[in-house]
């Protein structure tokens, strides 16, 4: 017992080595059992996993973690939304909302996302089934609160890097246009 106290002591003492190597779990032929980076090759030895899925570099709180799992967030936009898209990315940012981001660029995204959520405005936020057409600071944080996401983001995911969008290019503040999801050609 004091062994596995010595253990989880110096375990919690140095996160990074736990973070860059591997630690396995093995019970020995005397039913002893043991923690460490190498099982011998007779031991049936399980691997054990510290901490949550980290994308990106991007550390989620636990609270968004396990709202992020019962209410995921898409944020959708169009290449016309300007403000309003960037308001709308400032407030997950600000709170640590892990979101994924849809741009709407094709007639039949469109009429897809349309009749889908019932809105034609962009941005429009989903969180879990419910869609929320239109940038409202008060409305979109009254349900990411009844989400259970966070109010605020932590230090480390304020200064992480943006996330990518679906389309594969990065996420930027600088979308031209206006509110209204374009009808595509």
């Amino acid at each position: 017992m004091r062994h596995l106290f010595l253990l989880m002591v110096i375990l919690g003492m140095n996160p990074v080595a736990t973070g860059a190597g591997e630690l396995f779990r093995w019970v020995d032929e005397n039913g002893k059992v043991h923690y460490g980076d190498a099982p011998p090759a007779s031991a049936h030895a399980e691997r054990k996993k510290f901490g949550g899925k980290v994308e990106q570099g991007e550390e989620i709180s636990f609270e968004a973690s396990r709202a992020q799992q019962n209410f995921p967030v898409t944020l959708y936009v169009s290449d016309t939304c300007k403000e309003p898209c960037t308001q709308a990315r400032d407030l997950l940012r600000k709170r640590g909302v892990p979101y994924s981001e849809k741009m709407l660029v094709s007639k039949s995204e469109i009429d897809e996302f349309q009749k889908q959520s019932g809105s034609s405005n962009a941005p429009t936020l989903k969180i879990g089934t419910t869609y929320l057409g239109g940038y409202s600071e008060s409305k979109w944080n009254s349900e990411l609160d009844i989400a259970g996401y966070p109010k605020a983001a932590t230090y480390r995911q304020l200064n992480a890097p943006q996330p990518q969008s679906q389309s594969g290019a990065p996420k930027s503040d600088a979308n031209p246009g206006a509110e209204a999801v374009p009808a595509a050609q």
